[in-house]
């Protein structure tokens, strides 16, 4: 059942909701992909190792050729994930604010009954509503803001990437 209370069908149309989630999932799939990679090419390197002891040379070279094309899958996986984690910290921005507009829709409708009742009681419980839902589309829109900065910039150092 979804929070609607209605029966969610098998090949029911996926909703911002899912995809949040299958973005999330694949970005922790690319960053396990990322790992690895480095892992192979921790095992790339020790054949390097060993095959430079052993004065093989060309061996070597094909080891350390493998290792470059791991850590560049790595780095790549690692890129993409947090490119596709950017994007679901965005569209979970959105589906909070989808919410809070929602809500502030349905405050301004019965906002509109309650006037015309010209009840002062009913009049400040609705007030009291209003301003509580504009409050809550304050801290959303910065936390909505704060998200999508924080997700837009890097996380690594520049000093580590030089």
């Amino acid at each position: 059942k979804s929070e609607s209370g209605e029966v969610m069908s098998f090949f029911s149309k996926p909703n911002l909701e899912d995809e949040l989630f299958n973005l999330k999932f694949s970005a922790k799939q690319l960053a396990r992909e990322s790992k690895k990679a480095e892992k192979e090419m921790d095992k790339e390197k020790a054949k390097v190792k060993k095959a430079m002891q052993e004065g093989k040379t060309e061996i070597a070279q094909i080891h350390a050729s493998n290792a470059i094309m791991h850590k560049e899958t790595a780095i790549n996986m690692l890129k993409m994930s947090s490119r596709v984690d950017a994007v679901a910290a965005k569209l979970g921005a959105s589906i909070k604010m989808q919410k809070v507009t929602g809500s502030l829709a349905q405050v301004t409708k019965t906002m509109g009954k309650v006037l015309k009742t010209m009840d002062l009681g009913k009049i400040q419980r609705e007030m009291d509503k209003f301003e509580k839902a504009f409050e809550d589309t304050d801290v959303m829109a910065s936390t909505v803001m704060g998200t999508m900065d924080s997700s837009t910039s890097m996380a690594t150092p520049q000093s580590e990437i030089d």
